[in-house]
């Protein structure tokens, strides 16, 4: 029986520690547009990593998609288990350092050495944010950080998506590898999600709000087919069931530091700056996360999202150590998916009275947690062509939402203009170094008392 909520409370779950679990059917309901969303969305995405997984670890392709099976469920624990709301995803910023460090000279060639330098990278980072988790200091970290930083944060995420997905070469860039078929699919994604004369047609004609209740499948499914008849999509079908128990036991066999043993401790030292540096891209998610929700909040009043930043660095922590040791690839967990955390927070403001709960919504994308996706190797490889679409599409939907939301964090000229030039740092450098530029760069244009919380609130009611 599902649970109902009081009108303005946080949706029903079963209280555990600092955690909520919400079990689908009882406390989350099911809605099929989101489902069918993380279908061809989720689906295409979670496979991105397959084919680095078979060239950089030499697994085998029955193995990586298991791999990336294992990643996806890990996922799901975010919303289902530890109650964060939100659309969980990769650190994808820290996908090319974490594969520089694992082709370095010591760990190239030997693929369980690789996998000892993966399980050290999750272990340290894991151990700091369990650590800020628990004492509370993520979240204190959090709260003092002034607007004008945090826009710079979610601006240089903007500028970064969009680098990326016109960055030649690259796996998202869609324009060059089917100009076409992915130009058109990722122009209808992004007027389906924000086009305001769209929306005003939408509310007087109900078989175009019906379509644009479907999100980014509607573009999806445009993208494929134009793409299958232009010639830049070729749908190779396997008529196969993945056999996920002897590709488990295999993987297990290869990746597990309980089979291959444990990452020496040279390998722990040497992982550790890389997971500090990906800290400050966790960060700028939780950030980015925290304020696209309390943006959101405004219009529906009947739910409470509850924002928990100590708990979101448990979680993410725990995940972390889970996957070291079951599927180590490091920078699969991460705490937000900012492209679909835009379009299911915009389709929960837009749906009062149609959709419940946000949790319907993220759990019903991530298909409530059960990677049968991943067994159906006809969904996979039909799939498999519009990786790049799927790649495209979410940094764009997430280049635009950030900059919508930087833009609107500060009003003063000064502070815009330190943004802009702190988020150009986080886009363009390493992210330690971008953090130091920022600092510089707003310290000295706004003035050190930015960054002190009391000062703030001063300036605010003088």
């Amino acid at each position: 029986m599902l649970k109902q909520r009081q009108d303005g409370e946080v949706q029903p779950g079963i209280n555990w520690g600092p955690f909520t679990m919400r079990i689908p059917f009882v406390h989350m309901r099911f809605s099929l547009p989101d489902m069918l969303q993380g279908f061809a969305v989720a689906g295409a995405t979670g496979l991105a990593l397959v084919p680095y997984f078979m060239a950089l670890l030499g697994l085998s392709f029955e193995e990586a998609v298991v791999m990336a099976m294992f990643h996806s469920l890990l996922i799901s624990f975010s919303w289902m288990l530890f109650g964060d709301p939100y659309a969980p995803g990769w650190l994808t910023p820290a996908i090319p350092f974490v594969v520089a460090f694992i082709t370095a000279p010591a760990y190239l060639g030997d693929h369980a050495s690789q996998f000892q330098a993966m399980t050290a990278l999750s272990l340290n980072f894991a151990a700091v944010l369990v650590f800020l988790g628990v004492t509370g200091l993520g979240a204190k970290l959090i709260q003092i950080v002034p607007n004008v930083f945090k826009g710079g944060i979610i601006l240089g995420a903007a500028i970064a998506a969009f680098m990326r997905v016109t960055k030649d070469g690259d796996a998202a860039n869609v324009f060059q590898s089917a100009p076409i078929a992915g130009t058109i699919g990722v122009v209808v994604c992004l007027l389906f999600a924000f086009s305001k004369p769209l929306q005003a047609i939408a509310l007087r004609n109900q078989v175009l709000a019906k379509i644009l209740g479907f999100g980014l499948l509607p573009g999806f499914i445009i993208a494929g087919t134009v793409g299958y008849f232009t010639g830049e999509f070729e749908y190779n079908i396997r008529w196969e069931i993945l056999n996920v128990g002897d590709a488990a036991v295999s993987l297990w066999a290869k990746a597990s530091p309980f089979m291959i043993g444990w990452p020496p401790i040279e390998t722990f030292i040497a992982s550790f700056p890389l997971a500090l540096i990906t800290y400050i891209l966790f960060f700028g998610d939780v950030v980015t996360g925290n304020e696209m929700i309390e943006h959101a909040q405004k219009a529906r009043t009947d739910e409470k999202l509850e924002i928990n930043s100590s708990r979101a660095h448990m979680a993410t922590g725990i995940r972390n150590a889970l996957m070291g040791i079951i599927a180590p690839f490091f920078s699969t967990q991460g705490v937000l998916w900012t492209g679909i955390q835009v379009i299911l927070l915009k389709r929960w403001a837009d749906s009062k009275g149609k959709l419940n709960s946000i949790f319907d919504s993220i759990g019903s994308f991530y298909l409530f947690g059960l990677p049968i996706l991943f067994v159906l190797l006809p969904l996979v490889t039909l799939l498999e062509p519009l990786l790049p679409v799927a790649l495209a599409v979410t940094l764009i939907l997430t280049a635009f939402a950030c900059a919508t939301l930087a833009l609107s964090l500060v009003d003063d000229a000064t502070e815009r203009g330190a943004m802009v030039i702190t988020a150009m740092a986080f886009s363009l450098f390493e992210p330690w170094l971008g953090l130091l530029i920022g600092i510089i760069t707003i310290a000295g244009l706004c003035g050190i008392r930015v960054f002190m919380p009391k000062a703030r609130e001063t300036n605010q009611t003088e």
